[in-house]
């Protein structure tokens, strides 16, 4: 599905990335971790179209995407949820996700989209009129997923969804990340929180200094000495 090979970026002559390499296959769940600054926000920014690559390849369901648009990006199936949500405040929880499923193929069946986001959701059913910006930090950040679910993407990229949430929040959040990748999407997220990201990834990278410094399945990770003493705190 998801192919990066070798990619180098960041911001102007500013390289953050330094010869990326991952992938995400069909309903998988891939976790990238690391510490603040490590690159993994601007890792995502360059899938999703924001940034360019100096170098490397991006590929997407087998079609190169490097050089493509964020919209046309956004219509071949990849979804961005970018840290805090970047929701509209002063439109309804309704408002908000007709406001997702802008892709042309996902406004055809917008009806049968929101039900099922609903149901998913019940909490944004409860308040589907009230307004985005007078919702709890948990409740934003699940709308901010809803809303993504909304263009009927393949594969949604998640930056940080635990960032400035409360423990007891985090874990419900993460619960219903962990339930859409049941629905047979694939997921990309980042995150600081490595214990808690971990207990959802399939497969896992480490991101330190803009470099892969290791990857494997769950429990490699969770086995790792490094990663225990470093991430884990155990």
């Amino acid at each position: 599905m998801l192919r990066v090979r070798d990619l180098v970026g960041g911001y102007g002559d500013f390289i953050v990335l330094h010869n990326i390499t991952i992938e995400v296959n069909p309903g998988q769940t891939v976790i990238v971790v690391g510490p603040n600054g490590a690159g993994k926000t601007t890792l995502l920014k360059h899938i999703a179209g924001l940034l360019k690559p100096k170098k490397g390849i991006i590929e997407f369901n087998g079609q190169r995407i490097d050089s493509c648009s964020p919209y046309k990006i956004s219509e071949l199936g990849i979804a961005f949820v970018p840290e805090g949500g970047r929701l509209f405040p002063y439109l309804s929880v309704y408002e908000n996700l007709k406001v997702g499923s802008y892709p042309k193929h996902a406004r055809r069946t917008f009806s049968e989209a929101v039900e099922e986001v609903f149901e998913l959701f019940p909490v944004l059913k409860d308040r589907r009129n009230q307004l985005a910006g007078s919702l709890s930090g948990g409740e934003r950040q699940m709308l901010a997923i809803a809303r993504s679910l909304m263009a009927q993407p393949k594969l949604i990229m998640l930056d940080e969804p635990s960032l400035g949430l409360a423990p007891k929040i985090v874990a419900r959040v993460f619960e219903f990340i962990k339930e859409i990748g049941t629905k047979g999407y694939s997921i990309l997220m980042v995150e600081q929180n490595a214990k808690k990201a971990l207990q959802l990834a399939e497969y896992a990278y480490l991101l330190e200094s803009g470099e892969i410094t290791f990857e494997g399945v769950r429990d490699e990770f969770l086995q790792n000495p490094y990663i225990k003493k470093a991430y884990l705190g155990i």
